[in-house]
């Protein structure tokens, strides 16, 4: 299975535009080229969505959760609050990665708890959006 499925949780659509010096002029639609791009160089299918709804990240989850090589996911402020989120990550065979464009722990005291990390296979934090890729490609050579 030569699959990576790349999960933006809420607010992340606003990439590029949200608060520039916090999450960078990327816009999610380039960085899901890019990452795209990555994985075919490499002979892998990216699959990359998102969304703002809790709901709908978990039947994500819950849909590439059992046939993935491994899934990158930015859960955004839900990583903070979203015992579903936790144990949809929990409950699948894939390993996901929690990734942040920014370091949470350097932020808010409310950022400093993340609900999803504990059962993720590890977490990247505060290096941009180099994290997606680096996360990606751990993935891609988990052969």
């Amino acid at each position: 299975m030569k699959k990576v499925l790349i999960l933006h949780g809420p607010n992340l659509n606003l990439l590029g535009i949200r608060e520039p010096d916090v999450y960078g002029s990327l816009s999610l639609k380039d960085l899901n080229t890019q990452l795209s791009a990555l994985g075919m160089q490499h002979g892998f299918e990216i699959h990359c969505v998102h969304s703002n709804v809790e709901g709908e990240l978990v039947n994500l989850l819950h849909e590439h959760g059992f046939d993935s090589r491994g899934i990158v996911f930015n859960p955004g402020g839900y990583t903070h609050t979203s015992v579903a989120l936790r144990d949809a990550v929990a409950s699948i065979e894939s390993p996901v990665m929690e990734v942040h464009i920014s370091h949470p722990e350097a932020r808010e005291d409310f950022r400093h708890q993340s609900l999803v990390r504990p059962v993720c296979c590890g977490a990247i934090s505060g290096i941009g959006v180099e994290g997606y890729f680096a996360a990606l490609r751990f993935f891609m050579g988990a052969e």
